[in-house]
């Protein structure tokens, strides 16, 4: 039987607002990580050696960067990164802030994710296209993307899962959400179904994202629907 505290937070909307405030963040979040990671991950994909635009240096100290924010985890990366918050969205508290904190938390390993779709296009795609008289542009805009497009696609379901659970997280500086009400609902009152009710919504959340994406990616693959 579930417990009186879920039927009063049910009534009054907070579980509802809760599902609502964790696919905000989400999707706020995941917006703004592919418009940084996006174009990193192109540029770390063209100055690999075996990229249209090979640039060791740059390659390099893009790779450096990254990796580094991505070695660090969440929870330590939101404590270190109170001051930008503060700097970007003028408070360290709140949901504001936890979108800066995911938003540099997730760009990296969104450029990772596109690195390594585009390098699953065939370099004799490339080739083709360098043959034919295509630039540097015209070769990452109409051959790199598209052709990678089923991979990104997934790529992208895949990321937008894994900062749903960094948003989890959002209640150690005064974020909301589902993580918000696990915690101080469930945890902190020792009300072990609301804690169970809020990891039930999450995973249907997910498997919603997950499924969302594999169904586009799936009507995007050339392959399969030649």
């Amino acid at each position: 039987m579930l417990s009186e505290m879920f039927y009063k937070l049910w009534d009054k909307g907070i579980l509802q607002l809760g599902i609502w405030e964790t696919i905000y963040m989400t999707f706020i979040s995941s917006f703004f990580a592919y418009l940084l990671g996006l174009p990193l991950g192109v540029i770390l994909n063209i100055t690999d050696k075996n990229g249209i635009a090979p640039h060791p240096k740059l390659n390099k100290i893009l790779g450096f960067v990254v990796n580094f924010f991505r070695s660090i985890p969440f929870i330590i990366l939101m404590v270190a990164m109170l001051p930008v918050a503060r700097f970007v969205v003028g408070t360290a508290l709140g949901n504001k802030a936890v979108i800066v904190m995911l938003v540099i938390a997730a760009a990296p390993y969104v450029a990772r994710m596109v690195e390594s779709s585009l390098k699953e296009v065939s370099s004799g795609v490339i080739e083709a296209a360098q043959s034919m008289g295509a630039n540097n542009f015209q070769i990452i805009a109409k051959v790199l993307i598209p052709e990678a497009k089923p991979a990104l696609i997934t790529g992208a379901a895949i990321s937008i899962v894994t900062i749903l659970g960094y948003s989890a997280m959002a209640a150690t500086i005064g974020g909301t959400g589902l993580g918000q009400i696990a915690i101080i609902y469930g945890h902190q009152r020792s009300n072990s179904d609301i804690t169970w009710i809020c990891v039930f919504l999450t995973v249907i959340i997910v498997q919603v994202i997950q499924e969302a994406g594999n169904y586009i990616a799936h009507k995007t693959d050339k392959r399969i629907n030649k």
